[in-house]
């Protein structure tokens, strides 16, 4: 049979170390894994002279100067040392050092909620002008008014505080500990309310330093403006609103991009704001705080946690000291009476402002490299095959897992940190955004030929992994089905190398995805009821569904959205000679990410399930053990070879997906060789439905020749047990569209074509060994000269041995049907047949000796002319003895040799004696004598699958010898 399946059909994973003559291929994340590590370094280089500060500071300064000390050194020397303490203490609490010291992340993205921030905030100091106009609190009331004063300076000191405080909120994600719907509504009011806010204030006009009142004159471009910008956030606010018809317009006005294009027009009406308060009025000293005040903003709101506020007050201050050099008071000279008080002290205070100034240039250095990280997150992305927002998360996840990495342990210590580890690590974690993580770079990674082997490599050592992996394909829940398809995605690339029974359970969870969208009504009035037909109709899905959900995801990824590698994508080089653009696209690449590419029907879960059992089949016999004990696996699977069904909700291409997996899944089924190859046969020929599938996908003009190819095949390991042979012989149209295929195949004369014509051949052989009613069926077929057909067919060399297999069941199982000019036609091909016998071996030469054998039963006259007048005789008794001689232990490709060659020497002598004596010339008793002596139980079958013998033959080896050497002896 052909492609049987065996055990050795595992995955061999390279050894280790094997290839190390060759120099491996770079990992795709080695350049983002160099740059973390520059970055950790200078951290480290930083922490370090913090440390070595701190302990200068302690020790020698405030413990060995503590009197001779200048009271601004003192008080440098202990804000350094508290600032220092600070991070030293935090570094012992992860959380706490992400929120104050971590490098990472030190500046962040402003993205719109930044900016609408900062409108608010800007707005706020409008208002307090405005105050200030309208009450007339100007310098000279403010100085003789304390409580006013007073007042005034804890405003002033507010607005300078708050947008520190507002920005560590918006870095560290509190708004997520709100509900979900919370704040979505909070992101739809926040900007029309910052546009809104700006509206009292348009009217007011000014003499001198007071308010006056309302005013239209010279306020109508200020009020156009602002018109056009509350239209353009209130349009943005009702486009995000979740109403089909919305959603309908918002797509056909902005297309596949409007997350960006709204993204766009929100930021660049804050700016538009933000320049409007700047010049709201004409006051220089109100512009001049507004402008400043709006820069403040935009840097401390860009502040991810203290870290760059932190260097750059290290950095003064030690600034500050080293260039003044006034250490020793304001007299700035060295007391005579008390030099012992002193020695030393400036090279120790120019040693510790020179490490306080280092460390902090340090970590600014490393803040701005961290911003420049996203060049060579971007190029793993395109390197690794990360694609889209989820792509994006990843590498920054990966970047933020690496870094960690390498500021643990020592400084030079081999860290072994990768892509693939990473992968895992997550996969392995309690949340489920790092598992839906883990599983869609797991899948990514297998994709690429440089990572796939290695990955392989791990995940099928790591027991831990595997079991996770098989546990998530049971995760029913709609929150995770995104997760539980790649999980299946992964499983299927696994499955090659994967020993179900090492994960118990395994078969039960994959069985479980052929039932995704698929639940059937029993469709009997008696037996169904409506709740039942509902409850089953709501949760039918189909893989519109599925895609849905995954684009909505299980998270919530509205961070993870990046305008710009979004329009970069959207930029087509219309002419090529513009070097504009061709500068602009180099460019690009440094950004950009790919494209993420949509699921396809080949992902639908049934799909998948079936693709990962088939995979199954070909590691290990015990898989196979497990699928005949999976209840009801094999139902489900012949299930979807219905090309007719109605009961689903899979559209016609999807459903056809499925019947071509679950064929695919079949053939491979029914060749596993072997007891188990024999009970699952079995099993699937009792299928009551099946036959009738698989003849109408070989009727229905709409299947491809790959789906009856696989049909064919199907129908031929069937056809290797004889109560399926009887069974697909009951079924005159499966004969037909076999003979169809066969004998008058497609002009076009591609593999597919000519695979199919093959395998169909073969069906046909299967079906008509040993069986009289399919060799008569076949025989009687209209449309045909069948005999004629095979023996043009058999001069062509790849279908030479099906046509001649074929010819000898008909001459053995239909002699009384032949009709003259079949005879005749045999007569014509004889010669061909034992021009063949003379050089053929092996299979080959057991089939034409088997055919040669029954023509000579069947037209004797004609055989025993053709040795004459081709003076072959001699050269053919000659070739039987031989083979007979050199074939002393049967093999399974061709374990009926030795019997052919008896049947064809019996069949001759019996015919004509004369041939007697030119056996008893080439020594045949001598080879019978030797074939008595090797006989083997294994001669009496006419087909092996692994160690399993098949179609038994009627008359024993030992029956077919005694026979000959009667007939020898009768000479």
């Amino acid at each position: 049979m052909a492609q049987s399946r065996t055990t050795e059909h595992c995955v061999q994973m390279p050894a280790h170390g094997a290839g190390q003559g060759k120099t491996a291929a770079p990992t795709p994340e080695k350049q983002l894994n160099c740059f973390v590590r520059c970055i950790a370094l200078i951290e480290r280089l930083g922490n370090a002279l913090g440390t070595l500060a701190f302990t200068w500071a302690t020790v020698v300064l405030l413990g060995g100067y503590p009197t001779a000390l200048s009271s601004k050194d003192f008080r440098y020397a202990t804000a350094i040392v508290s600032l220092e303490a600070a991070r030293m203490f935090s570094h012992n609490n992860r959380l706490d050092y992400q929120l104050f010291f971590r490098t990472r992340g030190a500046v962040r993205p402003l993205g719109w909620n930044g900016l609408t921030v900062i409108v608010c905030l800007s707005n706020a100091v409008l208002y307090l002008f405005m105050i200030r106009k309208t009450y007339g609190y100007g310098y000279q009331t403010l100085k003789h008014s304390t409580r006013d004063l007073e007042i005034f300076k804890a405003w002033a000191l507010s607005m300078i505080i708050v947008p520190a405080a507002l920005g560590q909120i918006l870095s560290l994600g509190a708004l997520k500990l709100l509900s979900k719907r919370l704040r979505r509504a909070i992101s739809l009011c926040v900007p029309l309310v910052a546009i809104m806010l700006l509206a009292p204030a348009i009217p007011y006009y000014y003499e001198g330093v007071t308010v006056v009142g309302y005013t239209l004159r010279n306020t109508m471009a200020k009020w156009i403006v602002f018109l056009l910008l509350f239209l353009a956030v209130l349009v943005l606010t009702i486009s995000r609103l979740r109403y089909p018809r919305i959603t309908k317009l918002t797509e056909h006005a902005l297309g596949s991009k409007q997350v960006f294009w709204r993204r766009l027009i929100l930021n660049s009406c804050m700016f538009a704001v933000l320049v409007m308060l700047a010049f709201m009025h004409a006051d220089p000293f109100y512009r001049s705080v507004m402008i400043t005040y709006e820069v403040y903003t935009l840097v401390v709101v860009t502040f991810g946690n203290l870290q760059i506020p932190a260097a750059i007050i290290r950095v003064v201050l030690a600034s500050l000291r080293l260039g003044s050099h006034s250490y020793y008071g304001d007299d700035g000279h060295l007391d005579k009476r008390n030099p012992e008080d002193k020695t030393n002290l400036v090279p120790s205070l120019n040693i510790f402002y020179g490490m306080v100034l280092g460390q902090g240039a340090l970590y600014i250095a490393a803040c701005m490299l961290d911003i420049f990280s996203f060049i060579p997150q971007r190029s793993l992305a395109r390197q690794g095959g990360f694609a889209g927002k989820w792509g994006v998360e990843c590498v920054k996840l990966y970047y933020a897992y690496a870094f960690e990495k390498y500021m643990e342990g020592g400084v030079v210590a081999p860290k072994k940190i990768s892509l693939i580890t990473f992968a895992m690590d997550s996969l392995n974690s309690d949340s489920t955004k790092n598992q839906f993580y883990g599983i869609r770079m797991l899948h990514s990674l297998l994709q690429r030929d440089l990572t796939r082997t290695h990955l392989l490599s791990k995940l099928t050592t790591s027991t831990n992994t595997i079991t996770r992996l098989i546990n998530m394909l049971d995760w029913t829940s709609p929150r995770d089905i995104t997760i539980r398809l790649f999980a299946a995605k992964v499983i299927a690339e696994l499955a090659n190398s994967l020993r179900v029974v090492t994960v118990p359970g395994t078969m039960q969870v994959v069985s479980a995805l052929l039932d995704y969208g698929n639940q059937q009504k029993r469709g009997n009035p008696l037996l169904d009821t409506d709740d039942k037909q509902e409850e089953i109709h709501d949760l039918i899905l189909n893989a519109n569904v599925i895609h849905g959900e995954i684009q909505d995801a299980v998270l919530d990824t509205s961070s993870l959205l990046e305008p710009q590698d979004r329009s970069l994508q959207q930029v087509h080089i219309d002419e090529q000679n513009n070097l504009m653009l061709i500068w602009w696209q180099r460019i690009s690449k440094f950004w950009s990410v790919p494209k993420e590419e949509p699921l396809t029907d080949q992902d639908l879960l049934p799909a998948l399930g079936m693709s990962i059992l088939d995979s199954l089949t070909s590691c290990d016999q015990d898989n196979c053990e497990e699928i005949n004990k999976a209840s009801g696996l094999i139902s489900k699977i012949i299930g979807f070879t219905n090309y007719s069904r109605s009961d689903t909700m899979y559209t016609c291409a999807q459903w056809r997906v499925l019947v071509m997996s679950s064929l695919k899944l079949l053939h491979s089924l029914t060749s596993i060789n072997g007891e188990i190859g024999i009970t699952l046969r079995h099993k699937i020929s009792k299928h009551p439905f099946l036959l009738r599938n698989l003849a109408y996908i070989l009727v229905d003009n709409m299947s491809n020749t790959e789906s009856r190819k696989l049909v064919a095949g199907i129908l031929r390991n069937l056809a290797v047990h004889e109560n399926a042979r009887q069974a697909i012989g009951r079924i005159q149209v499966i004969i037909s569209r076999l003979m169809h295929a066969f004998l008058t195949p497609e002009p076009s004369n591609a593999d597919d074509d000519r695979l199919l014509r093959k395998i169909s051949g073969q069906a046909l052989t299967m079906l008509a060994m040993d069986s009289v009613n399919n060799c008569l069926t076949m025989l009687r077929e209209t449309g045909y000269v069948f005999i004629k057909e095979l023996t043009s067919i058999i001069r062509v060399d790849r279908y030479r041995c099906v046509a001649a297999s074929l010819l000898r069941s008909m001459c053995l199982h239909a002699q009384q049907e032949l009709e003259e000019s079949d005879q005749r036609e045999l007569s014509y091909a004889l010669r061909e047949v034992l021009e063949r016998t003379l050089i053929a071996d092996g299979a080959e030469l057991e089939i034409f000796i088997g055919l040669s054998s029954q023509i000579c039963k069947v037209i004797p006259e004609d055989f025993a002319k053709e040795l004459e007048d081709g003076h072959i005789k001699d050269r053919f008794v000659m070739r039987l003895v031989d083979v007979l001689n050199s074939y002393t232990e049967p093999s399974s490709h061709c374990p009926g040799i030795r019997r052919v060659i008896l049947e064809q020497a019996i069949n001759m002598m019996e015919h004509d004696s004369r041939y007697t004596n030119c056996f008893i010339d080439r020594h045949m008793a001598e080879a019978l004598s030797m074939v008595e002596e090797t006989a083997s139980e294994a001669e009496n079958y006419s087909l092996f699958l692994g160690d399993v013998g098949l179609m038994e033959a009627r008359e024993p080896l030992s029956s077919l010898m005694a026979r000959a050497k009667q007939l020898l002896a009768v000479r």
